[in-house]
């Protein structure tokens, strides 16, 4: 199975609480932290509710 490499490229000071929580579900504390996570219908969830703080890349 596919790997998602997801890192934060942007500051969660300013967003709302959820998506603050959803960095923390995804592993990511800091701008430039870099996390793999298993692609799945759950990661991609997340990545949506935070497409605008994160870069995604995948992974063979």
């Amino acid at each position: 199975m596919a790997t998602l490499r997801v890192t934060q490229i942007k500051s969660k000071v300013s967003e709302k609480q959820n998506q603050r929580d959803t960095l923390r579900s995804l592993g990511l504390k800091r701008i430039g932290q870099t996390v793999e996570r298993e692609d799945d219908a759950q990661t991609r969830g997340y990545v949506r509710a935070v497409a605008h703080l994160v870069k995604v890349e995948e992974i063979d």
